[in-house]
């Protein structure tokens, strides 16, 4: 070996004892044949202790002094002869580690021929604080996005697109379903008589109520305004009506409080049957339709769209 190459190998364990990255290397039987400190840290340890070390014994420490590595599991062996099955299957593997004191590290693991790994950990704490800050932004995004502000409901684009592709599904198993379109009978007056507050509270108590008289799966939004729709699906015109029943009958008969009075609301409802290949528009028209019908008939009532020979 030339003298430049021992200065080189020289300098390059200079440079790995004082670097921040965790380095080791592990003989081909598992054995730890040297590792810098940084490495250590990660498992709350000296790294002149742990020369030697076999794999499993250092991860049986972890997991039994709770330091270092995360490991979720009950049973240490099984977790190693899941662990094994990924290790040493390719010349080279990256992937990410937790630690039980909340910081986070990439590993690779790079496999020689002759058997020896070297590993090297990089922490990425921050990226990944950064990473969930992130995914928490989006999410909180796409929810104000497709959740009617006031209600906390679906709003109306998150309607649309949660039904359409409900009514899809019914209509390719064939199975029967309806719109309902509901509209609170003079909520203008209760805004004009009590102020906007007061009508606000109102459309919340409406949407919390009309959540308990559905079913898990029933899909509940807010169109705008004072009106609500609910898509039913796998549901027959007489359970349809049932709904719409209760549903008229639970805001009908328990007054609403709203500031310092308590409102009785009550609900026009329109329902429309899927027929053959219905679109949602369809479904909307003609439940609309059945609405006003219901408004015209004296409110608090709900209406059956009936198909005329037109339809």
């Amino acid at each position: 070996m030339s003298i430049n190459q021992i200065e080189f190998q020289k300098k390059l364990l200079e440079f790995i004892d004082v670097c921040n990255d965790g380095y080791a290397i592990l003989t081909a039987d598992d054995k730890l044949l040297g590792c810098n400190q940084s490495f250590a840290d990660i498992f709350y340890q000296d790294h002149r202790s742990i020369l030697g070390i076999h794999f499993d014994d250092l991860m049986r420490r972890s997991f039994e002094e709770r330091k270092g590595i995360r490991i979720e599991a009950e049973d240490i062996n099984l977790w190693l002869q899941q662990a094994h099955q990924r290790r040493r299957q390719n010349p080279f593997r990256i992937f990410e580690v937790d630690l039980i004191d909340g910081r986070w590290f990439l590993m690779s693991e790079q496999l020689l021929a002759s058997g020896e790994i070297l590993l090297q950990a990089k922490e990425i704490t921050k990226q990944k604080v950064l990473e969930d800050q992130l995914h928490s932004r989006v999410a909180t995004l796409s929810e104000l996005a497709l959740t009617d502000e006031l209600t906390k409901i679906a709003n109306r684009r998150c309607f649309v697109e949660s039904t359409n592709t409900e009514l899809g599904r019914c209509q390719r198993l064939n199975l029967p379903s309806a719109l309902l379109l509901l509209d609170l009978d003079f909520f203008k007056s209760v805004n004009d008589l009590y102020g906007h507050q007061a009508g606000d509270e109102v459309l919340k108590a409406t949407a919390n109520r009309l959540k308990k008289a559905l079913r898990e799966y029933d899909i509940f939004g807010r169109i705008g305004g004072e009106e609500f729709a609910v898509f039913l699906s796998e549901t027959s015109p007489q359970t349809a009506l049932q709904v719409a029943e209760r549903v008229r009958s639970l805001l009908a008969n328990y007054p609403i409080k709203a500031g310092p009075v308590e409102l009785c609301i009550t609900v026009s409802i329109g329902i429309a049957l899927c027929k053959g290949d219905s679109t949602f528009e369809d479904l909307y028209n003609q439940a609309d339709s059945a609405l006003y019908a219901a408004k015209r008939n004296g409110r608090n009532r709900a209406e059956l769209y009936k198909l005329s020979s037109e339809d």
